[in-house]
């Protein structure tokens, strides 16, 4: 009875997550995304940036300035009234220090080799479901409608001779986690995340899609002490109004970043942002909130917090923008830039850039450029200029570069590339960008940005299919992960001519269909070039013979397969060495549609000589050489 109670809560979350979801992105394409009608050289204005005098001021901006008419909408609440007993802007205390236990201690890892974060910009590390110093592993599992498991974390000890769970941190029912943070010294684990919670209306409400429900939802971000691997603890606990949206850290500094609708106004109140650590409590202040006196389609609270994790006593700093959403992030060692789509007689993208230095976070400029990016790796910033690509639609479909100062002004542009295109991947590296498009073929691009004033083409290599992930080898090559047809490939391009590109060698995953959670998650993506070793997860499904029955077209039983390709690679070729799965039963009968979820495998690491694949359920060590089966652990 108890575990079908927790999947029917599992699986109303999982349906008002899916809903609220599938309204806030209609709401993004209906007002941020419709192809517009101006060119892309005809740019909004800037607007300065400027702070609330007062919570009347505040409102009476919403009231004034949104053009949406739902502004009763809510997805996103105040915390439990019993944690917010104090409302003082902006006033942290520092947690009640708890005595660890004895126990096991990190390891000295520095004679380790191992895999860390396939990250975009080094120094900046991201989160991920997994993390490891080389001795332990801190491994992130998913709660969904499938899985006994509830949302939890496990250290597993990772020596191949005994390796075991050695602690679980638990979290409550309703949580999703987004991902982990280690220290650099390995005592501390930050775990980010949302907490969901249902509530009935009062009364019925039939002008709402999720009758008889709303959801409230809100950022956790715990910091356990992990000194004693076998007991942590928490030593901070943060929770935020708002959904999760993205995060970094930069040395012994975490950033995050939290977004609260500011456009509905619940029984005539505006919701501002609330944050609570531990046991006590702030509402931010109108006068510390930000924002440009223009009219939008909705608003958001864009909420920036800055965490010693570290030091447990250190301030908590924190910046609100009222903005008109959130869609991307990039973060380099100095900035921190968001993004989102806006319409302003046309279709833009909006760019904020806040500067970081350890615990300072300072709001610096507000830009603007035409059309939509794709991700993360579509923005760059180097030698003092922020890089960015974008698709602009209008009767015609073009894609650009721009190249902004730090103010956030153009100065130089790059436009009408691949006409009837979109981008598919972006990847700057230094005085040089590698962009592919694609529509029939694949376009992949050479462009030279060494003036930031005029970024131009300098090579162009068509070939088949496209690249959704580009990767650099070394400066001359640059891997590309995508599709032909209905097959993953690899590509390896050679870019040591930046005039004449070419691609060097491809190796295609052949089966009905096939796919890979590498193609849009890069963190699921593992290269050392060292080594010669990638890795990317693969997924084969193979639909079986097809038979006419009375009139109708039924797809007999085929086979699904999942695991992980292990691959040589070279400036030369990709070669495959071996496979790895966690799906024992896996046979060419199994029906294509059934995928056992548990045993997805979602990541993969290498400590010294042995490769470790991770998924819900376990941990399958593997000789990395030979790959040769080790042991395994179960994560329960």
């Amino acid at each position: 009875m108890v575990q079908k109670e927790i999947r029917r809560k599992t699986k109303a979350y999982g349906i008002v997550a899916i809903l609220s979801a599938t309204i806030l992105v209609s709401m993004i394409y209906a007002f941020g995304a419709v192809p517009g009608i101006f060119p892309p050289n005809e740019l909004p204005s800037v607007l300065s940036m400027e702070n609330f005098s007062s919570y009347d001021e505040l409102k009476e901006f919403l009231t004034m300035n949104s053009q949406d008419d739902s502004k009763t909408f809510f997805s996103g609440g105040p915390l439990d009234n019993q944690v917010f007993e104090s409302t003082r802007a902006g006033d942290f205390l520092g947690p009640e220090p708890i005595p660890a236990p004895m126990g096991e201690t990190a390891l000295d890892s520095s004679d380790i080799s191992y895999s860390t974060t396939n990250i975009q910009v080094s120094g900046v590390d991201e989160s991920d479901i997994v993390k490891t110093d080389g001795k332990y592993l801190y491994i992130a599992t998913a709660n969904n409608y499938y899985s006994t498991n509830q949302n939890s974390i496990y250290i597993v000890k990772a020596d191949p001779q005994d390796p075991r769970v050695i602690a679980e941190i638990s979290l409550d029912k309703g949580t999703y986690i987004a991902g982990l943070f280690l220290s650099q010294d390995s005592n501390k684990l930050v775990v980010l995340g949302s907490q969901y919670q249902l509530y009935d209306y009062v009364e019925p409400r039939l002008d709402f899609a999720i009758y008889p429900y709303y959801n409230s939802v809100n950022t956790i971000i715990n910091v356990y002490d992990i000194s004693d691997k076998i007991h942590p603890f928490i030593a901070r606990n943060l929770t935020l109004s708002g959904s999760y949206f993205n995060s970094r850290m930069i040395g012994d500094y975490l950033y995050a970043v939290v977004s609260q609708p500011a456009y509905n106004i619940y029984e005539d109140d505006v919701l501002i942002p609330q944050v609570s650590q531990n046991t006590e409590s702030s509402q931010i202040s109108p006068e510390r909130i930000f924002y440009a006196d223009t009219v939008d389609t909705y608003f958001t609270f864009t909420t920036f917090v800055g965490l010693n994790i570290l030091d447990d006593m250190e301030q908590i700093s924190n910046m609100t923008i009222l903005m008109g959403g959130t869609s991307t992030m990039y973060v380099s060692v100095d900035n921190l830039y968001v993004t989102y789509s806006t319409w302003n007689n046309g279709q833009y993208t909006s760019i904020y850039r806040v500067s970081v230095n350890e615990s300072t976070l300072n709001f610096e400029a507000k830009g603007s450029v035409p059309g939509y990016i794709l991700n993360q790796y579509s923005m760059d910033e180097y030698n003092g200029y922020f890089r960015i690509a974008t698709t602009w639609q209008n009767i015609t479909r073009v894609n650009n570069v721009y190249v902004l100062n730090m103010n956030m002004s153009v100065v130089g542009k790059l436009e009408n590339l691949a006409e009837n295109e979109r981008i598919y991947s972006v990847r700057f590296m230094g005085d040089k960008s590698y962009m592919v498009t694609f529509r029939q073929i694949d376009p992949f691009f050479v462009l030279d940005m060494s003036n930031p004033n005029e970024p131009k083409v300098a090579g162009e290599l068509k070939i088949p299919g496209y690249s959704s992930y580009l990767h650099p080898y070394d400066e001359n090559h640059i891997i590309g992960l995508g599709k032909e047809d209905n097959s993953v490939k690899l590509s390896l391009f050679d870019v040591s001519n930046v005039n004449d590109p070419k691609e060097v060698t491809k190796y295609l995953i052949e089966g009905d269909w096939t796919d890979s959670q590498a193609l849009y998650d890069p963190k699921a993506f593992l290269f050392d070039k060292e080594k010669q070793l990638l890795v990317i997860p693969v997924s084969i499904t193979n639909y079986g013979p097809i038979d006419i029955q009375e009139g109708e077209t039924v797809t007999q039983q085929g086979g699904f397969w999942q695991g992980v390709y292990i691959f040589n690679s070279s400036t030369e070729e990709f070669t495959r060495r071996g496979v790895i799965t966690h799906m024992e039963n896996t046979t060419d009968t199994t029906t294509y549609y059934w995928i056992e979820p548990e045993n997805i495998v979602n990541r993969t690491i290498y400590i010294n000589e042995y490769i470790y694949t991770i998924s819900n359920l376990k941990v399958k060590i593997n000789n990395l050489e030979t790959l040769a089966f080790v042991e395994e652990v179960e994560l329960s």
